[in-house]
This record gives C-alpha cells, structure tokens and sequence, in this order.
C-alpha cells in the first residue's frame, strides 16, 4: 500500500510540474512606417489579450506603454532614440525585445 501511495504522490508531482513549465511567454516584434508593432503570447499558442507592453530608452526610462489588444497586438510610436521593449506576464520571466532585434516586416 505504501509504494502504490508512493508511486500516486510521483505521478501527481511530475503532471503537477509538466503542467507548470508547460508555457512561457513570447513576443515578436516589427517595424511598420512610424509604428512599431509586437505580438505578445505562449509558447502553448495561447494568447496573450490585455497584457502591458512597455518600452524603455537605454537609461532605464519609460518611454511608452501600450496593451495588447484581443489579437495580442501593441502597437507603439516608433521613437527617434534607442529602445527596448518588455512584456511582462506577471508569472514568467519577463521577455524583452531590444531595437537592434527588430526589422520592417
């Protein structure tokens, strides 16, 4: 009886951990004219709908913020300085996208 209680308590443990490492956050980003545009969303494919998207000069200060919209999209005005773009699940590291990563679709 006590290996079989073993053995359910392992199993539980191991679903319990695949199902917690099952995604992780993604953003992909883009220039479009003055605007710059990022997908947020999961390694699963889920979506990513009314989460910030934040962009900081390379001091460290807030330049811009959007909210992705039900497609999982920010858009952003593209700034004339040097950036870098986070997206912040909340339970995940956040994903950040630097301005030399990014290129006109």
């Amino acid at each position: 009886m006590k290996k079989r209680t073993s053995q359910l308590l392992l199993s539980f443990l191991a679903l319990f951990s695949m199902s917690a490492h099952a995604h992780f956050p993604l953003m992909s980003c883009w220039f479009e004219a003055d605007k710059v545009i990022c997908e947020a969303g999961y390694s699963d494919g889920s979506t990513a709908v009314d989460y910030d998207v934040d962009m900081f000069d390379y001091d460290d200060n807030l330049i811009a913020k959007s909210i992705t919209d039900r497609r999982s999209i920010a858009e952003l005005k593209r700034p004339d300085t040097d950036f870098y773009l986070v997206f912040d699940a909340g339970h995940e590291s956040p994903v950040e996208v630097d301005v030399v990563e990014i290129s006109e679709k």
